[in-house]
Formats: C-alpha cells, sequence, structure tokens
C-alpha cells in the first residue's frame, strides 16, 4: 500500500509559479512510477506529467510541456511539479498518483494510489 499526500495548491495570478509538492509512504519509492493528473470542474482527469521509478526519464503533457517540470527525491520519497508562466486555463485540482512498476505512463487507469488532490486556481 502507498498513502500520497499533495501540498503547495493555492491561488496566483497569470504569469506565475506555484510549486507542488506529493509526499510518499508506505513501499520503496523508486519502485513507483509517479504522475501528475489534473481536473477541472466539468472535465475528465487528464494527465499533466510523469516520472520514471529511476528518475532517468520524464513525460509532459503538450499542454504544459517548457512551463512544468516534475521531480523526485527518493530521499526524502517525495514528487514535485513546478509550475511556472501559469494559465487560467491550469486551474484545476491536481492529484499525484503512483503506479507499481518503474515504467511511467499517461493512461490513469494505470496508477493504483492517489492523493486526494490540491486546488489550483490561476486568476486572470
Amino acid at each position: 500500500q502507498v498513502q500520497l499526500v499533495e501540498s503547495g495548491g493555492g491561488l496566483v495570478q497569470a504569469g506565475g509559479s506555484l510549486r507542488l509538492s506529493c509526499a510518499a509512504s508506505g513501499r520503496t519509492f523508486s519502485n513507483y512510477a509517479m504522475g501528475w493528473f489534473r481536473q477541472a470542474p466539468g472535465k475528465e482527469r487528464e494527465f499533466v506529467a510523469a516520472i520514471s521509478g529511476n528518475s532517468y526519464s520524464t513525460d509532459y503533457a503538450d499542454s504544459v510541456k517548457g512551463r512544468f517540470t516534475i521531480s523526485r527525491d527518493t530521499a526524502k520519497n517525495t514528487v514535485s511539479l513546478q509550475m511556472n508562466s501559469l494559465k487560467a486555463e491550469d486551474t484545476a485540482v491536481y492529484y499525484c498518483a503512483a503506479r507499481g512498476g518503474a515504467t511511467m505512463m499517461r493512461s490513469k487507469g494505470s496508477y493504483g494510489y492517489w492523493g486526494q488532490g490540491t486546488q489550483v486556481t490561476v486568476s486572470s
């Protein structure tokens, strides 16, 4: 079992930055690929970014590429999402997710563990 707790959400003006963190506990962290997803009101939960278990590989949705950076600290069992140049359309609840296996995936169905989510609101 893996427990995930997100933090760092909030209200920010367009063009600003936020850093989300996700603390993981329960199992060997490096055995899990990690992902960030988001869900805006009335929309499906969508992929944002992912990182492999060994941190060698990352993947980003086209909508955030060049603005968001995912990273992980194996010593601290945390994964972070640095979000720069935020836009109003980035407003959503952001979820951290973990999947058994080191290979990162874009499909939310591939992830078996989820955090409770943290709200990010970008004002225009």
